[in-house]
């Protein structure tokens, strides 16, 4: 039994750390994007906040587009006035609130010079679907290969 405990401790061990190292404002950024996408998935599937997620906009949230603190600012703006009341006491409406304020003002604020944007397409945070754009080099170098 104590070899076994033994054993369960020094697996531990070796696994704890090496999850230890402190989130940078980039992986903060998409997990948090990550997290605020999930939610708006529940919103929209669950019964009682279906009804509210009807007045959100569209929205796919991209930390490598740099539309993006434009297009979370209106968002925020729409959860923050929304024309129902008690959708904006529901628990999962005011999780989302949250959780978008922090990620404004994680991209704005505290990372405002250590994000990169690598996409200027706005329509991609409408639709989801990001158009490919190609610098003029990298267009003429993919016209010779063919």
């Amino acid at each position: 039994m104590r070899l076994g405990l033994a054993a369960l401790l020094c697996f531990f061990s070796f696994v704890w750390p090496s999850d230890c190292a402190p989130p940078t404002c980039y992986s903060r950024a998409v997990s948090l994007s990550k997290e605020v996408m999930a939610l708006l998935e529940k919103i929209h599937t669950y019964p009682r906040t279906k009804t509210c997620a009807e007045v959100l906009p569209v929205i796919f949230i991209d930390v490598h587009n740099s539309c993006i603190t434009t297009k979370l600012r209106d968002f925020l703006y729409v959860v923050l006035n929304h024309p129902s009341p008690s959708c904006r006491e529901r628990p999962r409406m005011v999780l989302l609130k949250r959780k978008i304020q922090n990620l404004y003002s994680i991209i704005t604020r505290i990372c405002y010079r250590d994000l990169v944007f690598f996409v200027d397409d706005c329509d991609a945070i409408d639709t989801g679907h990001s158009s490919p754009y190609f610098a003029e080099d990298r267009l003429q170098l993919l016209q010779e290969e063919r």
